[in-house]
């Protein structure tokens, strides 16, 4: 176990010792202070409404006839129900809403635009990690010592994840700074109004960033560890690095041409995004959450024994 644990340590040593790695946090928190300053300087704030439960009676009278408009659609009636919900919470509860961009409006934003970008940056660590031991034939160096090749790829894989959560905890504080100074800090301890299930419910922001960020790594943990079987198959970070990207960036538009046919619910990106059974809008009517993380599970399984297989059992060239 402590050679496992010295791996761990020596792969996090050399993740964060590379120039690349320290390259790809200035561009997160570039990206996130670019977006903030686009959004301060690009968008009018609304100015504060005095009269605002009169407002949100006027919006709730707007939205209840859009909703009569559009009775076929349940996706639109469901969110105008969720909206005309919301606003009636607020007025009985004397909660005013925060007009313009908040704090938290913010850093949602930014948790929902930068977690892609963390995929892609993991993408790349672990198929350079796992490649580059073969390119530079250091994988000899560590083979002649008392430890297994399957502590060795867990020890990369584990090493990438953990950069995945320095990433989203820097996603997370850099984002919450920045829209504190940009929009304020006065909306930091408002609550978060969700609705499920026809009710109107309370909850902490911090919460439901957080859990924001579970959801939406769903399809990143099943990313990497699809670009770690493509590295381990064929030894090319390069080939690795570009077609789990491409696979990635392509997924949605294949689901949305695929949606017609029943089959497609056992395809992995049609399960890969969870929030459409928070928002209450899988991609068909008979998915549900217990299904989509088997059908997960069993493709994670097949990435993890295929990668797992190849580069335990392949020969190393001298």
């Amino acid at each position: 176990m402590s050679n496992f644990f010295g791996l761990l340590q020596n792969e996090n040593m050399k993740i964060y010792r590379r120039s690349s790695a320290k390259v790809m946090i200035i561009i997160l928190l570039g990206l996130i202070l670019a977006a903030g300053l686009i959004i301060k300087y690009s968008v009018d704030q609304p100015k504060n409404d005095p009269n605002w439960k009169q407002t949100l009676t006027q919006e709730n009278k707007n939205l209840e006839k859009q909703m009569a408009s559009v009775k076929g659609n349940k996706q639109a009636v469901d969110y105008y129900k969720k909206s005309i919900a919301i606003n009636e919470y607020r007025i009985d509860h004397n909660l005013k809403p925060h007009r313009g961009e908040s704090i938290w409006d913010f850093v949602q934003d930014a948790a929902a635009n930068m977690v892609m970008v963390i995929s892609i940056f993991t993408i790349i660590v672990v198929s350079t990690s796992i490649a580059s031991e073969f390119d530079t034939g250091t994988i000899k160096l560590l083979l002649i010592r008392p430890i297994y090749r399957t502590e060795i790829l867990l020890s990369k894989y584990i090493s990438a994840l953990l950069f995945t959560v320095v990433c989203l905890i820097a996603l997370f504080l850099a984002s919450w700074l920045i829209g504190g100074i940009l929009f304020g800090f006065s909306g930091a301890g408002d609550a978060y109004l969700g609705y499920a299930d026809g009710a109107v419910y309370q909850s902490s922001w911090m919460l439901e960033v957080w859990k924001g960020y579970l959801l939406n790594c769903v399809s990143l943990f099943m990313m990497v560890t699809f670009a770690g079987l493509i590295a381990a198959a064929f030894r090319n970070g390069g080939l690795a690095i570009g077609l789990s990207i491409f696979t990635m960036m392509a997924s949605s538009i294949v689901i949305q041409l695929l949606q017609k046919f029943d089959w497609v619910k056992y395809v992995l990106f049609a399960n890969t995004d969870l929030t459409q059974y928070t928002t209450g809008t899988p991609l068909r009517e008979e998915m549900t959450l217990g299904f989509s993380l088997t059908v997960l599970a069993v493709y994670y399984a097949i990435f993890v024994l295929v990668g797992w297989a190849f580069y335990t059992r392949r020969d190393i060239k001298a």
